[in-house]
């Protein structure tokens, strides 16, 4: 299989982390939505989105819940970090549905500050998405426990919102200085013990 996108995208990084900790080998063809690659991204997802994830049949997969859903029909219930059903599943979407949507908005923070000239600026509008995230992972932080999010062991709700708070750090410092979320500093400092997870660390 070959996995597109780079590792700074809590979505290519949540998948890449999963296939490691599934021992499901792959390519890492890490391609960025801007510059040279866009039209290669383009012709795997119409959307220009990563990650994609080409099967070995020639077949490619979009969006990260999908592959995810993808990857956990391939280990089966008993290794899958997403319950199969009940209230354990739902508890787990639930997470990560909170994660996705605080980082999204995280996103366009980034994407204003980065490609918009400072005097185009809409503070109003800076601050509502800036809220948006920080009410996300604040609320996170109040679900953890010592340190995972549902229950006893790793689920993909941890290695989702691990994921977005490790780009958090690294995009928009200024709004993850003022997140204070000690729970989910804890539980990105124990999953940085699992080599699955350092091995997605976005290069510097």
């Amino acid at each position: 299989m070959i996995l597109v996108g780079r590792y700074l995208s809590p979505f290519v990084r949540r998948v890449a982390t999963t296939m490691y900790l599934y021992d499901l080998p792959f390519e890492h063809r890490p391609f960025a939505v801007v510059g040279d690659d866009r039209q290669k991204i383009r012709d795997l997802n119409p959307v220009i989105r990563v990650p994609a994830l080409i099967l070995d049949d020639g077949e490619t997969l979009i969006d990260s819940g999908a592959i995810l859903d993808y990857l956990d029909e391939q280990v089966g219930p008993e290794r899958a970090l997403t319950p199969a059903s009940g209230t354990e599943r739902r508890r787990v979407l639930k997470l990560m549905a909170v994660a996705v949507g605080a980082v999204e908005k995280a996103t366009l923070v980034a994407y204003e500050k980065r490609y918009r000239p400072e005097e185009k600026w809409h503070p109003p509008w800076v601050e509502m998405i800036s809220e948006q995230s920080r009410s996300g992972f604040q609320w996170l932080d109040g679900q953890a426990g010592s340190p995972w999010l549902a229950g006893s062991q790793l689920t993909q709700a941890d290695l989702t919102t691990a994921a977005a708070y490790e780009f958090m750090r690294i995009a928009t410092p200024e709004l993850f200085a003022i997140l204070e979320c000690p729970k989910l500093e804890t539980l990105s400092q124990e999953l940085s013990t699992l080599e699955a997870f350092r091995k997605t660390v976005p290069p510097a």
